[in-house]
């Protein structure tokens, strides 16, 4: 049986480190034109996706087991609305020893759920069901190390 442990980083060195992440979530064209007119039951979704993938990013490793808990600088979740849907692009910087592209890859995951139950009741079809609904490419665009 193998044994569950997080990675050994105290010999590693602090430097600059940082992630972005992009996601996007296909919604139904009424439900864009809801969400740009502020017209959504549960209110400004763009505002309350934000603030939950910053929250989310700061929450890592209690989601993430074998995570280190790092001392974030800095965070930004920006929304695009797009034709389709939303596309979710979040960046996350901090002077660690590890990367911060899981925290990342959260804030950005967040942000789209979030998006989601805000607007699930305008996306649901006669059956209750999310046809068109859909969260995809939920990548990392790029990870960055400045050693100093």
């Amino acid at each position: 049986m193998s044994e569950a442990r997080m990675i050994d980083i105290s010999e590693k060195s602090y430097s600059l480190r940082t992630a972005i992440a992009e996601g996007f979530i296909k919604l139904k064209n009424t439900t864009i034109e809801r969400i740009r007119k502020g017209d959504v039951e549960k209110g400004d979704v763009i505002s309350v996706a934000k603030v939950a993938g910053i929250l989310a990013a700061k929450r890592t490793p209690e989601l993430l087991p074998m995570c280190h808990p790092i001392p974030i600088e800095y965070i930004t979740v920006n929304l695009n609305i797009e034709n389709e849907g939303i596309r979710v692009v979040t960046e996350v910087k901090a002077y660690y020893k590890t990367g911060v592209e899981m925290e990342a890859l959260v804030s950005t995951s967040t942000a789209l759920l979030t998006i989601w139950d805000m607007v699930k009741k305008y996306e649901k079809d006669e059956n209750g069901q999310y046809p068109d609904t859909v969260i995809s490419e939920v990548k990392v665009i790029k990870k960055t190390k400045l050693v100093s």
